[in-house]
């Protein structure tokens, strides 16, 4: 395993990610690259879900089961305690998951930039 040493600017963009997160409604998805075109950095689909990998661990403070790959894969889901988990939390608030990947994904897809008020 690669330790990748944060600059300061990773954190805070890294923080950044985790407060959209937080605002994914219960029962909606969205993708690595949304968040981070949302967050000014529409290429950084990759960086996104490097911070959403570093926060699987933690006490549930950021719904990181609620963002997937663009194709609504459950991509990140080995970085989870276990690797149905995510499956498990996304079913918990009726998202149906078959073959790791979200059914009806276009339906259920949060799209931060048409959600949130871009002037926050």
């Amino acid at each position: 395993m690669t330790t990748i040493k944060l600059s300061e600017k990773n954190k805070d963009f890294f923080e950044k990610v985790y407060q959209v997160a937080r605002l994914i409604p219960y029962g909606r998805a969205t993708n690595y690259g949304a968040i981070g075109k949302y967050l000014g950095s529409p290429r950084s689909a990759r960086m996104v879900g490097w911070a959403m990998n570093g926060c699987t661990k933690s006490n549930g403070e950021v719904p990181a089961h609620r963002v997937v790959n663009r194709l609504g894969v459950l991509s990140g889901k080995n970085h989870f305690d276990t690797p149905s988990l995510m499956q498990e939390r996304l079913e918990a608030e009726g998202i149906k998951v078959q073959d790791d990947q979200i059914v009806n994904f276009k339906e259920i897809f949060w799209d931060p930039s048409e959600e949130l008020d871009l002037n926050k």
